[in-house]
């Protein structure tokens, strides 16, 4: 599954920064180092925006961590984390995240999609209908086959753990997200 990318190719990224994070955290022990991973996926093309979809746990080190997004280029876009009555958490981007795409594509030769999730196929085919090329970006062992076999290219990120994962300084306590 190899496409050909050229510097002309006008790029725009979306990050599911929970994905990528629990993925790193409950597979590796690590956290996510996203401006390797925009360098990697963009290559010598022609970057137009790069959007980071994140949620507001009220966690002490988000702030550095927004901050540290931004000046790696991405534009970052941020939502509160819902708790439920019965102390369910609930965080996702991907309706958000899907309209941007669908809103931006018509200035855009390649979409990346930074996620392993699965409920991105729908956009993934729409894109595709539309004349887009659909890379996606993830951890290889954590993401929908599926996905996989419906984007145009696929970059599994431990194939470049080295270059992307960072260790965590401490542990944390885990986290229950409702999906």
């Amino acid at each position: 599954m190899s496409i050909i990318k050229n510097k002309e190719q006008r790029v725009a990224v979306f990050v599911d920064i929970q994905n990528m994070y629990y993925t790193a955290r409950h597979l590796y022990q690590s956290k996510v180092n996203f401006g390797a991973i925009l360098k990697e996926a963009v290559g010598e093309r022609k970057l137009i925006r790069a959007i980071a979809y994140a949620v507001k746990a009220s966690m002490p080190e988000e702030g550095s961590f927004f901050d540290a997004l931004g000046k790696s280029g991405f534009e970052v876009k941020t939502k509160d984390l819902q708790i439920f009555g019965d102390g369910t958490k609930k965080a996702d981007w991907d309706v958000g995240l899907a309209m941007d795409v669908i809103k931006m594509a018509p200035n855009i030769d390649v979409v990346i999609l930074v996620s392993g999730d699965g409920d991105y196929i729908p956009l993934v085919e729409y894109l595709q209908n539309h004349g887009k090329i659909v890379e996606v970006v993830a951890f290889g062992r954590s993401s929908s086959q599926n996905l996989i076999n419906r984007a145009d290219d696929f970059l599994d990120l431990e194939a470049i753990s080295r270059k992307i994962l960072l260790k965590f300084k401490e542990a944390r306590p885990g986290n229950n997200l409702r999906r």
